[in-house]
């Protein structure tokens, strides 16, 4: 998925003006929000299973070196394969190269977010594979040609009457009206891709360390079968994803359904621990594990956004966000919106891409409050805004424009002098007189035309407070 993050201001702007979007954003908040408030306020000592679930996680991530070369350790052990991928498209090669040992023709997708940022779906296409996505929701968004709107509800942004007609397309057939019937057309139109697929390829919500088994945890029984069916399961995860123990897994399980979807447990919790044993009937011939850097050795070593690794992918955040729930996904331009996307998605595709959204937040904390490992996301998002303005020394890899990194440094040099302070005002009060209006500024130029779209400003006081307080001193006196 090539980034768009650029374009976050116009692709905000055209959702704030979309009557149907801000509707179906009301579903995050009036769902899967409050569900999980119910959820954690129904959870005995709901804090402290989230303080758990930040040491677990604070701990992996100390010793991931570790952790990552026991995980490998335990896969091959029962049989699978490991690959490190250094980015997305070393993912692919490894994929493709699997694809066309095996002639494979058909490939099944069970949800996974890192195979969004390898652009999987599109590389296997063009080496005339057919790929079907598995998930509902993913189902109707590959039909729609689109990326996920949300990490657990891709397709949140689509109408009934959409997805009606999407399935209806697909099948040639007639249009179905109920959300039953349409859930059913859809497990028909999928049931036969399950039965001839060569090859499944799904993400990871964990990946056990001592155990070499990853999990996957959802609410259609696609995981299961497609971890089931096909003779090659290749699963792909980020590095950050693993967990030392089981008994780690029970506690992150707890969270991680509650915090996504206000559930006690989802409808299913699979474990794959490599391929099909000799005296078992079901699972693959082959495992095949890809572990995908693709830039998190970057937020590894800064230990100012470290933090960001702990996430596990619950949405929590995003269903949170007043911003999220305005914008929508598809306006943070890459695989992960919301207030987690915007600590991730700049530094994974580069800031100056990505530069203008962690300015995308109103800083009010709601993200950290819902995570449930704790994540301190409004100091990052403050970070990141903080590397923006000092801009970086490579030119090639700087986000902030020479006129706003002088504007700065001028600002910085007229507060470290009263004298200079005073100049500057008198100069502030001469430049901004043409545009008052009734003691306001309602609209400025370029390149400051962005402080005032949306927002007025009092124009500059005729007197400083140091004159005015002077003036009326020496008036005291004189009486």
């Amino acid at each position: 998925m090539e980034p768009t993050t650029k374009t976050f201001n116009t692709a905000a702007s055209r959702a704030l003006a979309d009557v149907r979007l801000q509707q179906a954003h009301e579903v995050v908040y009036n769902g899967f929000h409050r569900a999980r408030i119910a959820a954690a306020a129904d959870t005995d000592e709901w804090e402290a299973q989230r303080t758990l679930g930040k040491a677990i996680k604070d701990h992996t991530i100390a010793n991931l070196d570790y952790y990552l070369e026991m995980l490998a350790d335990n896969v091959e052990k029962n049989g699978g394969n490991v690959y490190f991928a250094s980015d997305g498209e070393d993912a692919n090669s490894y994929v493709r190269k699997l694809a066309a040992q095996n002639d494979v023709q058909t490939v099944i997708k069970s949800k996974s977010m890192v195979s969004e940022e390898m652009g999987l779906n599109h590389v296997l296409e063009t080496d005339g594979i057919e790929v079907v996505e598995t998930d509902l929701g993913e189902y109707i968004i590959q039909l729609a040609g689109e990326s996920p709107y949300h990490i657990i509800a891709p397709a949140i942004h689509k109408t009934k009457e959409q997805v009606a007609d999407l399935l209806a397309e697909e099948s040639n057939t007639a249009r179905q009206e109920t959300a039953e019937q349409l859930t059913r057309q859809a497990r028909e139109m999928l049931r036969e891709v399950f039965q001839r697929a060569d090859m499944s390829v799904t993400g990871a919500n964990f990946a056990v360390a001592e155990t070499g088994s990853i999990v996957l945890v959802t609410n259609e029984g696609n995981g299961r079968m497609a971890t089931s069916m096909p003779r090659i399961h290749v699963a792909a995860m980020g590095m950050e994803k693993l967990i030392p123990s089981v008994a780690d897994l029970s506690a992150m399980l707890r969270i991680l359904i509650r915090s996504a979807t206000g559930q006690r447990i989802s409808c299913y919790v699979t474990m794959v621990n490599g391929p099909r044993a000799h005296d078992e009937e079901d699972g693959p011939e082959e495992f095949h594990l890809i572990i995908m850097n693709n830039g998190r050795d970057r937020l590894l070593r800064d230990e100012s956004l470290r933090e960001a690794l702990n996430c596990i992918r619950c949405g929590a955040c995003m269903n949170a966000c007043p911003v999220y729930r305005k914008v929508g996904g598809h306006s943070y331009g890459w695989v992960y919106p919301g207030p987690i996307g915007s600590i991730v998605s700049p530094v994974f595709t580069g800031l100056k891409e990505g530069h203008k959204l962690p300015a995308a937040s109103s800083l009010c904390g709601a993200c950290h409050e819902a995570c449930p490992v704790k994540i301190n996301i409004p100091r990052m998002l403050l970070e990141l805004r903080s590397q923006t303005a000092q801009g970086d020394p490579d030119p090639a890899q700087r986000a902030s424009g020479f006129g706003e990194r002088m504007t700065w440094k001028a600002w910085r040099q007229g507060m470290m002098s009263r004298r200079r302070f005073d100049a500057g005002s008198t100069v502030g009060k001469i430049v901004t007189s043409p545009l008052k209006r009734d003691g306001w500024l309602t609209k400025a130029p370029p390149p400051v035309s962005g402080w005032t779209a949306s927002r007025d400003f009092p124009a500059p006081a005729p007197k400083s407070f140091g004159k005015l307080f002077a003036e009326r001193t020496k008036a005291v006196k004189d009486d």
